[in-house]
């Protein structure tokens, strides 16, 4: 058994459920210490495993790594990803209108203040929802924070009609907030769209950006490589989703047939892709037309 790989999935589940640390190990009946030193990788017996698995309502092969991961909250699936990439060196992103490593410090900014005013919107839960959006926005922080230190390559492929969508709707649409701060986040969201179009004409190394040509995907999709694995992570959440959103259900497999198969989808949407200037281009007047 890979302990560490077992701890990884134990805290991203462990979030997912949103029972906190103390309450997990005081129904094992083992100190608060021990579980972190269970999340770090230390040897853990598969009765633990079991009981565990029982208490975070998932199968014990989940937690063991054999079989396909499920998560049904953003903050979940968030922290699998943070592991995931800690260790990645090639990162290729399929669908969306942008990559949150790569975005601005305004969007966490903007990010915070819809969270805020969302969770405030929520009556009698909004210190339940507050403390939900600061723990999801403190998990995508260090995401970006390892993508700064580390640098893996990032190939992004973008669609016309969830760019569109973004400008239109802002970030975060999906929360609760004010007239005001929905102008803004639709200010913010033009601004983030803006870099893109810079990011995809200079193309500096490490970082190719594309539009695709036509059509949309299913679904966005991220492939994740290292030198040791490869790892597919289907993400129904976008990366501004508000904390408690279950729009979906994400899953990350290492599967050589799913992972071919995505592998052959997003070599094509990359050979069709617009690239460079023309790309730019493009871009550019996607969002003067939605300043129209």
């Amino acid at each position: 058994m890979r302990f560490n790989e077992i701890g990884q999935q134990l805290r991203a589940y462990r979030m997912e459920s949103g029972l906190k640390a103390e309450e997990i190990s005081a129904r094992l009946g083992v100190s608060r210490a021990a579980l972190y030193r269970y999340e770090k990788g230390e040897v853990i017996k598969l009765d633990t495993v079991n009981r565990l698995a029982e208490l975070l309502k998932i199968s014990p092969l989940t937690l063991l790594g054999i079989g396909v991961e499920y998560y049904a909250k953003p903050v979940g699936y968030a922290e699998r990803l943070r592991q995931i990439e800690e260790t990645s060196d090639q990162i290729l992103q399929v669908f969306g209108p942008l990559c949150y490593l790569i975005t601005s410090d305004q969007y966490d900014s903007m990010l915070a203040q819809i969270f805020e005013e969302h969770a405030e919107s929520q009556g009698a839960d909004r210190l339940t929802a507050r403390a939900n959006a600061e723990q999801l926005l403190s998990v995508m922080i260090s995401r970006k924070r390892m993508y700064a230190s580390r640098k893996p390559s990032i190939i992004g492929i973008f669609t016309i009609g969830s760019i569109q969508k973004f400008l239109a709707e802002g970030i975060a649409p999906a929360a609760t907030v004010s007239e005001a701060l929905r102008i803004a986040a639709r200010e913010a969201a033009a601004r983030e769209i803006e870099l893109v179009a810079n990011l995809m004409e200079s193309e500096p190394i490490g970082l190719q950006l594309g539009l695709m040509a036509h059509g949309e995907p299913n679904g966005p999709f991220t492939l994740l490589r290292s030198r040791e694995r490869a790892t597919l992570a289907i993400n129904p959440f976008p990366a501004d989703a508000p904390p408690n959103q279950q729009s979906g259900v994400a899953m990350i497999t290492s599967a050589e047939d799913a992972l071919a198969a995505h592998q052959r989808v997003s070599e094509m949407a990359w050979r069709e892709a617009i690239k460079g200037s023309a790309a730019a281009n493009n871009v550019r007047a996607l969002v003067a037309a939605s300043r129209q």
